[in-house]
């Protein structure tokens, strides 16, 4: 692996593979951040989308790209390629000593998960998973918040999630495409894991796969949790609701807004009124929130991670698969119309973590 001193100004060097709808994205913070020297981006159909500057960093396949740099390999590279396609692509790069950021879902199986991760661990590198709604501003805030014990005790976490179609989907369904941002938040918001769920689907655009999920469900710590995800809407909803006990939590994700409903305390007589509002209204506050684009907030936490920084916000393997195992039990839950206990990923089932050295350090 190349060392921060092969890059300007003492930059991590930084690829992408995949130019897709979510590579492209990456590849532009890549260029434009600051925060790593951009070392390439990897598509056998090319630059479509006029994504990377240069066009002589373009390259069709991961072993030209870890070959065209006589610095060596990327130090770190972002995996944006199909799900199906998360697995072998991965370890690639983590055997030629290249940390991976993978976009979610971690991989289309909890057993190709699994063995992603293993071998990430067994090169010796970093991963982390790209759920990024974690670097959403109105969601870091409104974990802050409930974190803080401005809403007491959470009673329920509540998500939308509805669009129309992405034609760019082949390959999964609509639970692990954009249900994995929800089954992830839910946890991540409430404070436990998934025990237990119940889920309904639907298949409507004439695909193996289904366009509709809705689920009902508990975490560990007794709060429930639902979410509403598809991509038949004609328009597009991305909101996440916090009820406790001392009022509720509202996150907009598309303008990263955020906004708290405190519980009434002040009772209406006008009768009219009342049918509209309820007996009692407190009072409704939106924040004023720093807004930075969720992409580059996660690139940063992941450099953060690879330089060995304390508490660098990233969402782990570990993590991401867990996840991937609750959306499989809601794919069975749906497929046999019964409540499914969902097994947690165990420390034991994960092993042992490796401590690996930051980036550019001497191993």
């Amino acid at each position: 692996m190349s060392t921060t001193a092969d890059s300007p100004a003492g930059l991590l060097r930084g690829a992408v593979i995949g130019l897709g709808m979510m590579g492209r994205h990456h590849a532009r913070v890549l260029q434009t951040s600051g925060v790593v020297a951009f070392a390439g981006a990897v598509d056998p159909e090319g630059d479509r989308h006029g994504a990377v500057a240069d066009p002589s960093k373009v390259f069709p396949t991961v072993r030209t790209l870890l070959g065209s740099d006589p610095a060596g390999p990327p130090d770190l590279a972002i995996v944006a390629v199909p799900t199906e396609e998360h697995l072998a692509t991965a370890v690639e790069l983590a055997r030629a000593g290249v940390h991976v950021l993978v976009e979610k879902p971690l991989a289309e199986t909890p057993e190709r998960a699994r063995e992603l991760v293993d071998a990430v661990h067994a090169a010796g590198v970093h991963g982390a998973v790209g759920l990024v709604e974690r670097c959403n501003p109105a969601l870091i805030e409104l974990r802050r918040r409930v974190r803080a014990g401005q809403l007491g005790q959470v009673f329920h976490v509540a998500t939308e999630r509805l669009g129309p179609f992405p034609a760019r989907i082949r390959d999964v369904g609509v639970v692990k495409d954009l249900a994995t941002h929800d089954l992830d938040l839910v946890g991540w918001l409430g404070g436990g894991s998934v025990t237990t769920l119940s889920a309904q689907t639907q298949h409507r655009m004439n695909r193996p796969h289904e366009d509709l999920v809705n689920v009902v469900g508990r975490l560990d710590n007794g709060t429930t949790f639902t979410s509403m995800v598809d991509w038949l809407s004609p328009t597009k909803v991305r909101q996440t609701r916090v009820l406790g006990e001392k009022g509720m939590l509202v996150a907009d994700t598309l303008t990263a807004d955020l906004t708290f409903y405190a519980n009434g305390e002040v009772s209406s007589e006008w009768d009219s009124m009342r049918s509209l509002r309820g007996v009692s209204e407190g009072d409704v506050t939106r924040y004023a929130l720093p807004r930075r684009e969720p992409l580059l907030v996660e690139l940063e936490g992941f450099v953060a991670l690879l330089r060995g920084e304390e508490d660098p916000q990233v969402v782990t393997l570990e993590e991401g698969l867990a996840v991937v195992h609750v959306a499989d039990a809601v794919l069975r839950s749906a497929g046999s119309q019964e409540t499914v206990h969902v097994h947690p990923v165990s420390t034991a089932e994960r092993g042992d973590v490796p401590v690996v050295p930051a980036a550019g350090s001497a191993s």
